[in-house]
């Protein structure tokens, strides 16, 4: 077997161990998409709602039909968190008007959130799930958590924790659904 051959297979079996989360190719074709996960919500519709976020905006999955859409469980204190709103940010640029994101805070409180969002530079929509029925309705367990949802409205990938290297492997989910 060749050298590259060998080192695919050890990425893979390591990504599967969920040891590296930056053995994923970049995008383009044959890109790696994330590891399949056991979440119940894998390849059903995703739940849908509306939340008022920041702004005057709201928030809502179906309002992005056609479109791929990252709906990210969040929290001010969580400090994967805030490395993870730069580079949904960079998405958001980079795939010019085919990748949404919509970041639904799990705070108590939702006085942080403004405060956050200029902190971590980001533009896009921000709502506070006060009673927590978005999230008992994407059944997460931890923050952040992200749900990347393909333009039919179908939940295709789950990704939970954020480390560097990360936004390679979400990258390439994305590219294998555009």
């Amino acid at each position: 077997m060749a050298s590259s051959g060998r080192v695919f297979i050890a990425c893979i079996l390591v990504g599967l161990a969920g040891l590296s989360p930056a053995c994923a190719p970049k995008g383009g074709a044959g890109a790696v998409p994330l590891p399949a996960t056991d979440h119940p919500l894998r390849g059903s519709p995703a739940p849908d709602f509306r939340l008022p976020a920041r702004g005057g905006a709201s928030a809502s999955p179906s309002e992005h039909a056609g479109k791929v859409v990252l709906v990210d469980f969040w929290a001010t204190w969580c400090e994967p968190c805030r490395s993870s709103f730069p580079q949904y940010q960079a998405l958001i640029s980079r795939y010019q008007g085919r990748v949404v994101v919509l970041g639904i805070s799990e705070d108590d409180e939702n006085e942080g959130i403004d405060r956050f969002a200029t902190e971590t530079g980001v533009a896009f929509p921000l709502a506070w799930d006060g009673d927590k029925s978005v999230a008992q309705s994407y059944q997460i367990t931890g923050m952040p958590t992200l749900f990347i949802v393909d333009q039919s409205g179908l939940v295709r990938f789950v990704h939970s924790g954020f480390r560097a290297g990360d936004e390679q492997q979400i990258s390439a989910a994305i590219d294998s659904l555009l």
